[in-house]
């Protein structure tokens, strides 16, 4: 927040998770706590981009409900290449202990050799854990980590992926659940944190923290065509619950709640 207030100030919280889990250092941990008490503490209004979120923002940082309002993020459908489907899981987001991909990959070894596991993105915190489980995973071979790409890059990958597999293990919101679906992939994702909130009905939901769950979701996409395409469709008429134009209108009238 500045250090000058203004009359009026609003603030917007996107997770808590760093007070809550082993997922940063103790230094950034400590820095983070304090610019979100004083934050919370400054605000008038505070918008959270889940209920999930707003229950946090609530008993972590001690403010009334009344102060809080919920609006979901939106999701914009990106273009998508005609590229045929492959025999692709496909998971996005940053290498970290918080997203969990190292039980992804210990999960994969239970699909058939044909099969493929793509994780898109840079390396974050303790992305290690990853880096070794994939070395002794004996599907190796069939796993590949891109780094960060740009946006044309993944837009290819979301349309050759035939499963989306994101097992967070702590989310304020989960865009990449939303992006998936938007692109017409069969989602799985964990039943915890935010992640039921946004995927709802429309995904395949499993406990991150056993692998057993991970890959029976897996087995089953893979070998099922009828629950895919349920799924498929599922997730499409989930994203289109998700527009930006709502969460535009619904901040607007946050503000003018204060004015």
């Amino acid at each position: 927040m500045p250090r000058k207030p203004f009359r009026r100030q609003v603030s917007t919280f996107h997770d808590l998770f760093v007070l809550t889990g082993d997922y940063s250092t103790r230094e950034f941990r400590d820095r983070f706590a304090a610019q979100a008490r004083a934050a919370a503490s400054e605000s008038d209004l505070i918008i959270a981009v889940s209920a999930f979120t707003a229950s946090q923002v609530e008993s972590l940082l001690n403010i009334p409900s009344a102060r809080i309002r919920v609006i979901h993020h939106g999701v914009v459908p990106r273009p998508l290449p005609s590229l045929p489907r492959e025999k692709i899981v496909l998971c996005t987001g940053a290498i970290q202990r918080r997203k969990n991909q190292t039980a992804l990959v210990r999960a994969f070894r239970a699909l058939p050799n044909d099969w493929r596991l793509v994780l898109a993105g840079s390396e974050g915190y303790e992305a290690a854990e990853t880096r070794e489980a994939i070395d002794r995973s004996p599907g190796k071979q069939r796993i590949l980590v891109t780094g960060y790409i740009p946006d044309t890059e993944l837009a290819d990958w979301y349309a050759k992926a035939t499963i989306f597999a994101f097992p967070s293990l702590d989310e304020g919101f989960g865009m990449p659940v939303l992006e998936a679906m938007a692109a017409g992939i069969p989602v799985i994702t964990s039943n915890r944190s935010s992640l039921p909130e946004v995927a709802g009905p429309a995904a395949l939901l499993v406990n991150p923290s056993k692998d057993s769950e991970i890959e029976t979701a897996l087995e089953t996409l893979a070998s099922n065509e009828t629950i895919r395409a349920h799924l498929r469709e599922a997730g499409l008429e989930r994203a289109r619950l998700f527009p930006w134009n709502r969460a535009i209108e619904q901040t607007a009238q946050i503000y003018s709640e204060l004015a």
